[in-house]
C-alpha cells in the first residue's frame, strides 16, 4: 500500500511539473525556409499567386498522388479554397486570406484528419534586382497544456526535406 502511495505521489508531481513547465512554453510556432531565385519577383509571383500555381511545385502531391482535390471560389482571390482528402495526407483545406501583389500570398490551413489543427501558410517575396528571395512558411499555435509538445517538435526533421523540395521546384519553374 505504501508503494502505491509513493507511485501515486510521484505521478502527481510529474504531471504537476509538466503543467507548470507548459505555462512558460510559447503557444505559437513558426517554421520557414528561404531560397534565392534568379528571376524577377513578377516571375516568381506568377508561381505563387494562386492555389493551383502553388500546386505545381507542392511536395505534398508526391506523398499522396491519389488524393482527391476540390476547388471552390475564384482561385487567386481572397476566399478561394482548395480542399483535399487523401489516405496519406489526410483531410483538410487551404483558403486564401491575404494577397499583397507581388510580395505576400497567405492562406489559412485547416487540417481535419488525422489530427485537427489550424494554422497559417504563406509565401513572402522580396525583390533584389533581378533575383527574388522567396520565403515559404507556416505558423500556428497549440493550446495549453499541449503546447509543451513544441519543446519536442523537430520541424526541420519532419518537414525540412519537403520544404526544400518545394522551394527547389519553385526556383526551377520561376527560372525557366
Amino acid at each position: 500500500m505504501k508503494t502505491l502511495k509513493i507511485i501515486g505521489i510521484g505521478f502527481a508531481v510529474l504531471i504537476s511539473l509538466v503543467l507548470i513547465v507548459a505555462i512558460f512554453v510559447p503557444k505559437e510556432f513558426v517554421y520557414e525556409k528561404t531560397i534565392v531565385i534568379n528571376a524577377p519577383v513578377e516571375s516568381v509571383w506568377s508561381n505563387t499567386a494562386t492555389l493551383s500555381a502553388m500546386d505545381k511545385w507542392s511536395p505534398w502531391n508526391d506523398h499522396d498522388p491519389n488524393m482527391k482535390k476540390e476547388m471552390s471560389g475564384i482561385d487567386g482571390t481572397v476566399g478561394a479554397k482548395q480542399s483535399w482528402d487523401g489516405a496519406i495526407v489526410g483531410v483538410g483545406s487551404q483558403t486564401i486570406t491575404k494577397i499583397q501583389k507581388p510580395t505576400l500570398f497567405e492562406t489559412s490551413l485547416d487540417f481535419m484528419k488525422p489530427h485537427e489543427s489550424h494554422g497559417k501558410g504563406y509565401v513572402k517575396l522580396v525583390a533584389y534586382g533581378n533575383t527574388t528571395k522567396a520565403t515559404w512558411g507556416m505558423s500556428g499555435s497549440m493550446p495549453y497544456p499541449f503546447n509543451i509538445m513544441i519543446l519536442f517538435m523537430n520541424m526541420e526533421k519532419s518537414m525540412g526535406k519537403d520544404w526544400d523540395l518545394g522551394l527547389s521546384r519553385l526556383k526551377k519553374l520561376s527560372e525557366k
